[in-house]
């Protein structure tokens, strides 16, 4: 049932107030301007009859004579098998020339899932990225953040995540996007051949502010009706701390008091909700999350990742280029190394993080003018394979040759009992042209 007001009461920013009863909280409305255009808004808040709405769209060119139609409902998105291949904004228009989606209409921002359904997840998702596979599994139902600074290439290896994962369904979330970032989302899909499966929920920089927080939304609203449809979809976001800014930007313009350096008090809340959609069903699909968060200044306790630290399963530290084998942590790795990969997988991986830490402190005696062991030697030159054969993101191995490739690189530059792993594992995996 529609409901018609006549008057706008107030309007400031994107903000505009009528007098209305019987509205809830997240509802949708049309405003009719006079010249036969229409704006999309939502309700923000209630005080008694007093409705406040944020408007979709710069409210140059609405008047408070203009009408606002509430629609009995809270934003949706369209759901169909047509979504593959498509871009859609914020608000769910498709912004790619493309026909509107005919289809099951879907409520965003609902509950996560019973955790009655939920399984402990036993299953690897795929990227071919051997920092990932081998060192930090990234594991189905999966919630992860890529922590990371303005700058560094973390869109591209989002692109590396998403041509490459096993995954059956990928849903790309851009907020804050620049044209070029977007493009390249599109250039890189299309060029990979992944576009039959990917989604694209998409907020560039010069869209409204409040599409920037829909869109995480809009994403795991479909990836949810995925997984019931039995698939296991990867769901990427990028940046979370552009959505967390938007959240800012429109508290304070609602004259919320803020929180920690201006951030809303409900920001744990807001992260959580969203982060917590990521599921391993019982008799269905999955839904992992990878989700980019830039660190201004380099920050960790910046509220933004501070916050996601709580929330989420480890993290991926990005920079140089590289992910950082010490900051990064998967803390559902246990769950498949060795049990669902090869036996060999974690001491393996421990051991050659062990070696390359070692290789740290040889660095640091060789820029302090030490005289270098022979040791220290072998440490450098194990140093600089495996930034070159395993933390380069060029890299592109599956799990079993990524381990093999590890294997190489330990017996290239050490002799077996040099790497502390134990013996068994040695006699069946040490290459056996290094005995």
């Amino acid at each position: 049932m529609r409901t018609v007001y006549e008057r706008i009461e107030s309007m400031r920013g994107s903000l505009i107030s009528v007098t209305a009863a019987g509205i809830g909280l997240g509802e949708l409305a049309r405003i009719e301007l006079k010249d036969g255009r229409g704006a999309l808004a939502s309700v923000l808040r209630i005080d008694g009859n007093k409705v406040t709405l944020q408007v979709f769209q710069p409210t140059r060119g609405i008047s408070t004579g203009d009408k606002v139609i509430f629609l009995g409902h809270s934003m949706q998105v369209m759901f169909s098998d047509a979504l593959f291949g498509r871009r859609f904004a914020g608000s769910g228009v498709p912004i790619d020339n493309g026909p509107d989606i005919v289809g099951d209409p879907l409520a965003i921002g609902g509950p996560s899932f019973n955790p009655v359904r939920r399984i402990v997840p036993r299953e690897m998702v795929k990227t071919n990225i051997p920092m990932i596979d081998v060192f930090n599994c990234l594991v189905k139902s999966q919630k992860i953040p890529i922590f990371s600074v303005a700058g560094e290439p973390y869109n591209a290896l989002l692109m590396r995540i998403a041509n490459q994962t096993d995954a059956d369904v990928v849903i790309i979330g851009g907020m804050g996007l620049t044209f070029a970032a977007y493009q390249a989302f599109i250039d890189n899909a299309e060029r990979s051949g992944s576009m039959d499966k990917t989604v694209m929920f998409v907020h560039k920089a010069t869209d409204p502010t409040v599409e920037c927080v829909l869109v995480p939304d809009m994403a795991l609203a479909v990836a949810e009706k995925f997984a019931l449809l039995d698939k296991n979809v990867l769901v990427l976001l990028t940046d979370m701390t552009a959505f967390a800014d938007s959240l800012k930007e429109i508290a304070i313009t609602m004259d919320q008091i803020p929180s920690n350096r201006g951030y809303p008090g409900s920001l744990y809340s807001d992260l959580a909700s969203r982060y917590e959609k990521a599921v391993a069903l019982d008799g269905g699909g999955s839904i992992t999350i990878v989700a980019v968060t830039t660190m201004p200044g380099d920050d960790v306790t910046n509220p933004v990742p501070d916050n996601t630290g709580y929330i989420t399963e480890g993290q991926l530290y990005f920079h140089g280029g590289m992910i950082d084998p010490f900051g990064s942590l998967s803390r559902l790795k246990q769950l498949v190394i060795g049990k669902t990969t090869r036996e060999d997988h974690g001491d393996l991986a421990n051991a050659m993080i062990r070696l390359f830490a070692e290789s740290k402190k040889a660095k640091e005696r060789r820029a302090m003018g030490f005289r270098l062991s022979k040791w220290d030697e072998q440490l450098l030159t194990y140093a600089k394979q495996f930034e070159s054969k395993m933390m380069n993101l060029e890299v592109n191995l599956p799990l079993n040759e990524a381990l093999n490739m590890g294997w190489s690189i330990l017996a290239s530059c050490f002799k077996r009992e040099e790497v502390g792993i134990k013996e068994t594992i040695l006699q069946k995996y040490w290459p056996r042209n290094h005995e």
